[in-house]
């Protein structure tokens, strides 16, 4: 996976997505002529992480004609990743104000590009020559529409040092095999690892960090991330294995306090008792499939945006404050 791809592009008044789904079999696009079929593939994961979500929510935005009707469409895809709305947010505004739709979405994307780039750069800081990194889920070029964030440090380190990845297959839609790929077409060498491995994988010190992106990251440094995060984050400290956050500004949500205000996605039982497409468990099985978890600040090392490496989310606040003024 490389930035030649297109992940999401608009052309033609078509939104043109990457079919997320099909990977890393098959590369496939979803051509989207309306709003709606835009909000069915955001909720569908045709397209996935939130960067990229909040990317073709933008893109969504410029198909239609009744911009608070079109926004609350697309709002209610997915409702834990926060750059959904604030692209929703963003589009409402610039179209007030008179701002071609399709030069403002393409604009949000941009400034989607820009900082992921800089979050890898910050991030590839971050990695040792020879160091072994511990990635869950999956946010490189696929989950941005950009460079990526974890995996975007990654590829960016990789350039100039020997990096080994350890990649966690992130049940039950498998986004691993994702992550996987991109790694593959960049040439780094990785192994893919059930996810409940990874905290013996600490405890023998085989990992050196572990780097996670995100989907909402509230004013008290508390985040919301592929579930399992919480776990990795946990064991990370106990292990003492430096554990960090990297994400756009966008990703941001300062008006949620804490964590436990974050709303938490539940999807449909199937993706945990189906593997692609054939019934694992018996008659009778259920199964509660929360997508996401909250981990709370104190278990993060530092976060990374676009602004830098932050200590501490206090930073990260009075930053985004100072490009308000």
């Amino acid at each position: 996976m490389d930035m030649d791809t297109n992940v999401v592009c608009f052309e033609n008044n078509i939104v043109k997505l990457l079919d997320q789904t099909r990977l890393p079999h098959e590369e496939r696009y979803i051509l989207c002529k309306t709003v709606g079929e835009v909000s069915a593939a955001i909720r569908n994961m045709v397209v996935r992480g939130a960067p990229a979500i909040g990317v073709a929510a933008a893109y969504g935005m410029a198909l239609g004609n009744n911009p608070a009707s079109d926004a609350e469409v697309l709002k209610r895809a997915r409702p834990t990743a926060v750059d959904l709305f604030n692209a929703v947010e963003y589009m409402l505004g610039e179209i007030k104000n008179g701002a071609p739709s399709t030069e403002a979405a393409k604009k949000w994307h941009d400034g989607i590009i820009e900082k992921t780039r800089k979050i890898s750069e910050f991030g590839a800081s971050l990695i040792k020559d020879g160091a072994n990194v511990l990635l869950h889920c999956n946010a490189g070029p696929l989950a941005t529409a950009g460079y990526g964030t974890s995996l975007g440090a990654v590829l960016e380190a990789a350039k100039t040092k020997k990096i080994f990845v350890y990649v966690d297959e992130t049940r039950p839609r498998f986004q691993g095999a994702l992550t996987s790929w991109e790694l593959s077409r960049a040439g780094i060498e990785h192994k893919v690892i059930v996810d409940s491995s990874a905290g013996f994988l600490m405890q023998k010190k085989m990992v050196d960090l572990v780097m996670v992106g995100a989907d909402r990251i509230v004013s008290n440094g508390d985040f919301a991330n592929k579930i399992g995060t919480y776990s990795l984050a946990v064991l990370a400290k106990e292990n003492n294995v430096p554990f960090y956050v990297l994400a756009p500004s966008s990703t941001f949500d300062f008006s949620t306090k804490g964590g436990e205000e974050i709303k938490i996605e539940e999807r449909g039982e199937e993706e945990v008792l189906d593997v692609l497409g054939k019934r694992v468990y018996g008659k009778g099985a259920s199964a509660l499939n929360l997508a996401f978890d909250v981990t709370p600040f104190r278990y993060v090392t530092s976060y990374v945006t676009e602004y830098g490496v932050h200590k501490k989310a206090e930073e990260i606040l009075r930053l985004w404050k100072n490009t308000k003024e």
